[in-house]
């Protein structure tokens, strides 16, 4: 077995899955028994596709990393302007479609802060990959530090606004902050 490539379409189709299995089981259901039976395959065929427990683990995070960030990247690129960016972003990412993902997401934020050299690749590229989009949503004229402080600061709301959002399932409420939030980035309107 050792010996057999590894067939890479498998491996992708093989990872998808097991996100979607940790998506609807949780962080702590992510060992070889309990995902080999939710994918309908051997251990041995994860150990073959992934190596190591801790490979599987690290290949899981990424492609939520992945998935979390691909639902706002195409978002934020289709809209000029942070305030539409912004906003693109609340949209997908409060999508109730989306909920169990993000409550994937916050499992293991909450986690990796705990083991910070575990979860290495997770934490430097969770807030990298967004704060990249959020930067250069604001255009090529913006102040460097001024676009990474207000970057910065539409993470750091978004993402408290969603937690608050997962964890009440106040929508109505939620949803009006995030509207109080999103109408101070909308640019200054000029008297007529």
């Amino acid at each position: 077995m050792a010996g057999r490539p590894v067939n890479h379409q498998r491996r992708a189709e093989l990872l998808d899955a097991a996100v979607d299995y940790a998506v609807e089981h949780g962080f702590a259901e992510l060992s070889w028994r309990p995902v080999a039976c939710g994918l309908g395959v051997s251990t041995t065929t994860l150990v073959h596709h992934f190596g190591t427990k801790e490979q599987m683990l690290e290949a899981i995070l990424g492609r939520l990393r992945e998935r979390t960030f691909a639902a706002t990247s195409d978002a934020v690129a289709d809209r000029p302007g942070l305030a539409a960016a912004a906003r693109a972003v609340w949209t997908r990412t409060s999508d109730p479609r989306r909920s169990a993902e993000f409550r994937l997401f916050f499992a293991v934020y909450g986690r990796a802060l705990q083991a910070p050299e575990r979860f290495a690749e997770f934490l430097d590229r969770v807030v990298a990959d967004w704060m990249r989009s959020l930067v250069e949503a604001q255009g090529s004229g913006a102040d460097p530090a001024e676009a990474a402080r207000t970057a910065t600061l539409v993470i750091a709301t978004i993402r408290g606004l969603l937690l608050d959002l997962l964890t009440t399932g106040d929508r109505d409420r939620v949803q009006a902050a995030a509207e109080a939030f999103l109408a101070t980035l909308e640019p200054p309107t000029e008297a007529a």
